[in-house]
């Protein structure tokens, strides 16, 4: 699975032009279908259809959901829902408060807190990283009070810095999340970009350098999904799954 920009037209433009890249064995990827329709809800659980573009790597033959970066891997609620819940528990709610506020069952909202409190540290430790990265002048991070609350505030200051070095970046720190993770922020490994150039830890389109285009321009930004071991599978057409 690959994360890519939430500009439609710009992503099919990068598939046509042979821009986006197999993070298995570095080929080129070209249009492949589409994953299966699914229910995602928005902000007041307004519910919308998403059917994310699949790719095929002309190479190996792997094919790859192109997940937008405004959603997660197997997550029904857009990663703003998501990001705000985890906001809210740095801030000291409980999930009973959380649910209330947004409108999500109690158990998932519990569930997804325990899913990123188990990861938190790995979270925290690597956008502490990016922000100073991406700083020309990296503060350090004050304790939050959490190990979650610190994960938080650690991507908000990794977002703060990336929209400091690339002024055109319009992307909020939770659709950094989704993109450096390669959806996986939720999932039961996450996994990071790998690092490398100029671009602190971010993989372009193209292996350039150039400032990240965002939603609204032709180029899209993917990331490339890290291998923490073990052979990925063949075929990723499942990674749209169903999920809480």
């Amino acid at each position: 699975m690959l994360t890519v920009g939430n500009n439609t037209a710009g992503v099919e433009e990068l598939l046509g032009d042979g821009l986006l890249w197999c993070p298995c064995c570095g080929g080129r990827l070209g249009g492949w279908g589409h994953a299966a329709r699914r229910r995602v809800f928005t902000a007041g659980r307004v519910p919308v259809a998403v059917r994310p573009r699949r790719a095929r790597c002309g190479s190996c033959g792997v094919t790859h959901v192109l997940l937008p970066s405004w959603l997660l891997a197997r997550r029904c609620d857009e990663v703003w829902v998501i990001g705000d819940m985890l906001a809210r528990a740095a801030r000291g709610q409980g999930f009973r408060r959380i649910a209330a506020a947004s409108g999500v069952p109690e158990d998932t909202v519990r569930g997804r807190l325990r899913r990123f409190g188990s990861a938190a540290g790995r979270v925290r430790e690597f956008f502490t990283r990016l922000a100073g990265d991406l700083s020309p002048d990296p503060v350090p991070l004050d304790p939050a009070g959490s190990v979650l609350a610190d994960a938080v505030v650690a991507v908000a200051a990794a977002a703060a810095a990336a929209r400091g070095r690339w002024p055109a970046l319009t992307v909020s720190g939770w659709e950094l999340a989704a993109v450096v993770t390669a959806g996986s922020l939720l999932s039961p490994s996450v996994c990071f970009v790998r690092a490398g150039g100029d671009a602190a830890g971010l993989s372009w389109p193209d292996g350039s350098t150039r400032v990240p285009l965002w939603s609204g321009t032709p180029a899209g930004w993917h990331s490339r999904r890290a291998r923490e071991g073990g052979r990925e599978r063949r075929d990723s057409r499942d990674d749209f799954g169903r999920g809480g």
